[in-house]
């Protein structure tokens, strides 16, 4: 079995029952062996392994039970979410982001309030704002896209879309920097259109408009 020698031996010791989860020494809704039995296969003390089974399973990994033991809960722990925003290709971000505005503009549809559409109106109209700075614009422009997903009610998709922020947010000034929008009316005719989607509750438009405006902005990111 490996044997650990740096320091933090907890983090050693989880990377090390991570790694064998991974190989598949144990199956999804396995039992571990108790601490008694790791310890002397990891070389720590029962303590040291006490803590790496918390690491896992705070990432999902395992599920430590109350008189009944420690079982396998996930094969692999997902990375950090902004590393792997960080790692992606700004196009790949865009893809994720369709999949989860388009959901969120057809919920849009059919949850909104009137507190919603003044939101979305209003974001409209920071858009169009005479004066502003490229970040400026791009700020507002998020603005709306978020003021969107947040009248999908829908907690999850606002979260995801939150995460990406950073991320499209810097590619968007790079871009508007060195290659203004072709047509300023014609991509804000474009945001008009998923907003009057959703004000006329009409969720498939809403979703096919906000889908066609992604996409536009993904070509003009390829």
């Amino acid at each position: 079995m490996p044997q650990l020698r740096r320091v933090p031996l907890a983090d050693q010791a989880a990377e090390v029952l991570l790694g064998r989860i991974r190989a598949g020494e144990w199956a999804l809704g396995s039992k571990l062996p108790g601490e008694t039995t790791l310890a002397p296969q990891l070389g720590v003390g029962r303590s040291t392994v006490r803590e790496a089974i918390r690491q896992l399973a705070g990432r999902g990994v395992l599920d430590s039970r109350q008189g009944s033991g420690v079982f396998v809960t996930a094969l692999d722990a997902p990375e950090d979410w902004e590393q792997v925003l960080r790692r992606a290709d700004i196009v790949t971000v865009i893809e994720a982001r369709i999949a989860v505005e388009a959901e969120a503009a057809a919920l849009a549809a059919g949850r909104r309030t009137p507190a919603d559409l003044r939101a979305m109106r209003r974001a409209l109209d920071g858009r169009m704002s005479e004066g502003q700075s490229i970040e400026e614009h791009v700020n507002a422009d998020m603005a709306l896209h978020r003021a969107i997903v947040a009248a999908s009610h829908n907690e999850v998709l606002l979260d995801l879309f939150d995460g990406f922020v950073p991320r499209v947010r810097r590619a968007m000034v790079e871009m508007l920097r060195i290659r203004p929008v072709a047509s300023e009316s014609e991509d804000h005719a474009a945001h008009v259109a998923v907003v009057d989607a959703i004000a006329d509750r009409r969720a498939e438009v809403a979703a096919r408009e906000s889908r066609g405006h992604l996409d536009s902005l993904k070509a003009a990111l390829s």
